[in-house]
């Protein structure tokens, strides 16, 4: 009988790992109690166990109850297998990332407890000490001497916000990202450094990206009233924080659409809003990107796209992997540079570098189904604060239609559009320097503005 006390800690374990944290270790602490925990169990089944079985056996039941125990929670991440290119990422840095914290330490703490090779065993509790310490270094921001740089956590939900001025007295620019589930803490600090010299930075990793991924949970709150709730809360702690009655609010892509709707309904907060890569109508313009995709993959050959996406039929679609065609070929299509995903800083974690893909599947999947109903051009044709607008010469066509259409509309006290050449969706990231020189721009001419 004392043989199934592993097989009962492992299921424990399960039970327990999942309630805490059912997407897997997505922090820090996470990941090294996870280590902990699992090699103490995987020790204890190897000791009262008395055979090899447990190194198998204990992380078995482990999943086992695992899983069963997360059958509530939804996502790419932790739902079952699906056949393709973003299923198969989905499971290697989901389920992969959460095997390599859990299932390998109770694995080598079975065997630690029953083998006799002790190079052998020496070797894997090293490899599992380099692994706890890597997953425990802290992210950080390099200093900005008489200025501002931290990472800082705001709100209940413990949103991630980067936050970075050459000084505190500057004007608050706030950037609301694009995908969801997406962070741009990477491509800010490689790409715009210079604007820090003209405000103070707050970039923000929205609910299920980056840093803020662990707020995730539970999905079935990840609405668009709550995305627009959040960056209010964040806004006024931006404000409060430093002395100021109105900020700056910057919204790219699909991110600027929830940053008009918190302009719409509360104006008072802010001095202006500036778009890029401007979003109005998520459903219209990915019917564009649909027809003109279809239409680029029946051109170029591409015999077998074509065929999936014309099986498919045109947008919306109810989860994240209905747009994987869209996601995937769109930017070959239009002729875009790829929004390639930019990591290496020290800004990320290990484990949020590891979750970049599983973050915005996850999150992509709970929250863009519930964007489709959205429309700028009958929800928000009147704004109350001075618009401008940072748009690509080279914009895809299923953003840049619509987006003309609602700009002809729209009224505000001010409104100004420049389109950069050389160009495309990620304008800000494409030519920083112009776009920081529009920004201070924008700083000079909206200085009036009741601060």
């Amino acid at each position: 009988m004392h043989r199934w006390w592993g097989v009962l800690a492992g299921a424990v374990w399960g039970i327990g790992a999942a309630w805490v944290m059912p997407r897997g270790p997505l922090t820090g602490g996470q990941a090294v109690t996870s280590i902990l925990v699992s090699a103490g169990v995987g020790v204890l089944a190897g000791r009262v166990g008395r055979s090899r079985w447990a190194m198998l056996t204990a992380p078995a039941a482990f999943w086992v109850a695992m899983e069963l125990s997360r059958t509530g929670v939804r996502g790419p991440s932790v739902d079952a297998f699906h056949p393709s290119p973003f299923g198969v990422l989905a499971f290697v840095t989901g389920r992969g990332v959460q095997a390599l914290l859990t299932v390998v330490p109770m694995i080598v703490g079975a065997a630690a407890a029953r083998q006799r090779r002790y190079v052998v065993i020496g070797v894997l509790t090293a490899a599992m000490a380099l692994l706890t310490v890597a997953v425990a270094v802290p992210a950080r921001t390099a200093p900005i001497p008489g200025g501002v740089a931290e990472l800082a956590t705001v709100g209940q939900r413990h949103l991630g916000v980067m936050i970075r001025g050459a000084s505190r007295r500057l004007p608050v620019l706030l950037f609301v990202p694009g995908a969801p589930g997406g962070s741009e803490f990477g491509a800010m600090r490689r790409h715009l450094a210079g604007l820090e010299r003209h405000f103070v930075v707050a970039t923000l990793d929205r609910r299920g990206g980056g840093s803020s991924y662990p707020a995730l949970d539970p999905t079935s709150t990840v609405t668009v009233g709550s995305a627009v709730d959040d960056i209010g809360v964040v806004a006024d702690y931006l404000r409060q924080r430093f002395g100021q009655d109105r900020i700056y609010l910057l919204g790219h892509s699909g991110g600027s659409v929830l940053a008009v709707l918190a302009v719409r309904d509360r104006p008072e907060r802010y001095r202006a809003y500036i778009g890029t890569g401007q979003a109005v109508d998520l459903t219209d313009s990915d019917r564009l990107f649909y027809a003109d995709i279809l239409a680029w993959a029946r051109a170029t050959g591409r015999t077998g796209l074509a065929r999936r996406m014309a099986d498919q039929g045109p947008p919306p679609y109810g989860g994240v992997y209905g747009y994987e065609s869209i996601m995937t070929f769109g930017p070959e299509a239009y002729g875009q540079r790829p929004g390639a995903f930019t990591v290496g800083v020290p800004e990320y974690t290990l484990l949020q570098k590891a979750h970049t893909l599983t973050a915005i599947l996850d999150t992509w999947d709970a929250l863009y189904p519930r964007m489709q109903d959205i429309d700028l051009r009958t929800d928000a044709l009147r704004l109350q604060v001075p618009v401008y607008f940072v748009q690509g010469a080279d914009e895809m066509r299923g953003l840049a239609v619509v987006f003309a259409d609602w700009y002809a509309r729209l009224q505000a006290p001010a409104r100004h559009l420049d389109v950069v050449a050389g160009a495309g969706h990620r304008v800000m990231f494409e030519r920083p320097d112009r776009f920081v020189e529009i920004l201070a721009r924008v700083r000079a001419e909206t200085a009036g503005v009741s601060s």
